[in-house]
């Protein structure tokens, strides 16, 4: 039977959520206590990769275990052996040719900035001086739902069949001290969020304005684009999944 498995994590003490050789990574952690509580190896499937640094609000990863899983009990057990930065917060048996990463129809990120210093928000948002407009990176954020291919705001070397991704929604909001920047889309590409806040900063402090954000935009070309922010204020967020898939749901 297949499972999927809800969790958080503050991923400032790993490598990313994949499972690396010589690295300490959400997804090993993870691995590790389910395979020690279900008594069999265990390997998990995510909804997707964050790199270093970045956090979960909300990931997804499925599993096969060929036996009856009590929900609650798992869940209060594994929430017992996992280090106090990783959490449970639901398991739900889904139909066994379900995948986490393939039946995902969206996913939303948060981006968390702070421009006062606050040693509560080290590693949990991004420390950045300045004075925005808000305004005209709203108004970019309106051409990114107009757009499609996003290789200027994709890594260099990645391997993907093509740089399109449908982004359904793109907002900045202002919060007291914060900026709050949410993207919700299909797909992403590596990078992409990380590099799309780090050139709308540009926007917002008018050093580059829409036309030229149009022209990054059109050239494919990641290196006119702007630098790509730090991890610590990268959070996936949401991920929506088709209600049939799920058992009992």
């Amino acid at each position: 039977m297949r499972y999927f498995l809800f969790i958080s994590y503050k991923g400032t003490h790993y490598h990313g959520w994949q499972v690396q050789e010589n690295a300490l990574t959400v997804q090993g952690v993870l691995n590790d206590s389910l395979s020690t509580l279900l008594r069999t190896p265990i390997k998990t499937m995510g909804s997707g990769r964050t790199d270093t640094g970045v956090h979960a609000t909300m990931q997804v990863a499925h599993f096969d275990f060929f036996g009856e899983v009590l929900s609650e009990e798992l869940i209060r057990r594994l929430n017992g052996i996992l280090p106090k930065d990783i959490s449970v917060s639901e398991i739900k048996q889904v139909k066994n040719e379900s995948s986490t990463r393939f039946d995902a129809i969206s996913r939303q990120y948060h981006y968390k900035i702070h421009t006062h210093k606050n040693p509560f928000l080290e590693n949990l948002s991004y420390q950045f001086h300045g004075e925005f407009d808000l305004e005209v990176m709203n108004k970019a954020c309106e051409m990114l739902l107009e757009w499609s291919d996003f290789e200027c705001f994709s890594r260099v070397k990645t391997e993907v069949n093509n740089f399109n991704c449908n982004i359904l929604e793109a907002i900045w909001n202002r919060q007291n001290d914060y900026l709050l920047f949410s993207v919700r889309a299909n797909r992403f590409l590596r990078g992409m969020v990380r590099a799309i806040v780090g050139t709308m900063l540009e926007v917002g402090q008018h050093k580059m304005d829409l036309v030229n954000f149009q022209s990054v935009l059109e050239s494919r070309d990641r290196k006119r684009a702007g630098r790509a922010v730090p991890p610590s204020g990268l959070y996936l967020n949401d991920i929506v999944y088709p209600k049939e898939i799920f058992i009992n749901r």
